[in-house]
């Protein structure tokens, strides 16, 4: 088993400001360390939106990001101990505090590459029913082990 990841973001300031500037630049940098990272599996590079610029989750105000890993560990350092975390400690100056869940996680066989259709029941399944074996978030996959 793999581990999926998915997260969403929503813009609260222009994203063609120079404010939004401080995460644009980073995200190609952060996309590379991640394909380089170990444990790294696969990324979603399109995210499948209409002519209106929606995904399933909102608007293009909303950033998705969706990938799978072949650990819990191998996220959690990527997540924690890379560049990423300075972009993620900073992610309230350009983005929306949601109050929902917009993180979710979950198991997926070797080889499977989740949709955004699945991320979106999985995240919606979470918001509904807390963190259960079908969809969790931190600190859960560090206390459970891949059947």
């Amino acid at each position: 088993m793999q581990l999926a990841e998915f997260n969403l973001s929503v813009w609260k300031i222009d994203d063609t400001s120079e404010a939004a500037r401080g995460f644009l630049d980073k995200v190609g940098q952060v996309n590379a360390l991640a394909e380089r990272a170990d444990g790294f599996v696969w990324r979603l590079q399109d995210e499948s939106r209409d002519e209106h610029g929606r995904t399933p989750f909102g608007g293009p105000e909303t950033l998705v990001t969706l990938s799978v890993w072949d650990s819990v560990e191998s996220l959690e350092q990527f997540v924690w101990k890379t560049v990423h975390k300075r972009i993620l400690d900073r992610k309230g100056e350009w983005f929306e505090k949601l109050d929902r869940h917009h993180m979710v996680l979950w198991w997926v066989p070797d080889g499977h590459r989740p949709t955004l259709d699945e991320a979106r029941q999985r995240l919606d399944h979470r918001q509904a029913h807390g963190d259960t074996d079908y969809a969790f978030g931190w600190p859960r996959p560090a206390q459970m082990a891949a059947e």
